[in-house]
């Protein structure tokens, strides 16, 4: 999944439900400019997020929580608001390591900064407890330090740290 979205959409209390959306969130493509992020997200060019501006986070972190949680079924990975979402890597261990995706137009070069953990939307927009199951696997915020195109689909990631599958 890739997702961009131009407003925060959770403000408020989580029980008064998040903020209509503004155009397109899911997009089959992304473009990342390094240093400034998601080119239409709403942290692009904000110098408070600069080092934060792409988030990525793993796709077993949902199916954790879908079976810890006893759900009927994985629940999608747009409400978790994550850029990316990737299979089969240790996201959460991505913490100060330079890493690379590439979906086939050359590598989106990033650095891993800090945890991105769960809020209390979770609950909500997820279902109950799924703020406390995300903990410790709410995915990555990163540092664009490459620029390029990102697309659905298949991608390398590529890191001169070991990071196996989450």
């Amino acid at each position: 999944m890739l997702l961009a979205s131009q407003t925060h959409r959770y403000n408020g209390r989580p029980g008064d439900g998040p903020d209509p959306a503004i155009g397109r969130e899911l997009h089959h493509e992304i473009e990342v400019r390094a240093g400034l992020g998601i080119v239409g997200d709403r942290y692009f060019a904000e110098a408070a997020h600069q080092r934060f501006s792409v988030t990525v986070m793993a796709a077993e972190s949902l199916e954790r929580l879908a079976e810890q949680l006893q759900l009927p079924e994985v629940p999608h990975a747009a409400p978790t608001r994550r850029n990316i979402i990737l299979r089969g890597a240790d996201v959460d261990s991505l913490r100060g390591v330079t890493f690379s995706l590439d979906s086939g137009d050359g590598p989106v070069l990033l650095l891993g900064t800090t945890p991105a953990n769960p809020c209390a939307w979770m609950n909500e927009m997820i279902a109950p407890g799924a703020h406390q199951a995300l903990r410790g696997h709410g995915g990555m915020r990163c540092e664009p330090l490459g620029s390029g195109w990102l697309r659905l689909g298949a991608a390398v990631l590529r890191s001169s740290a070991p990071i196996g599958p989450a």
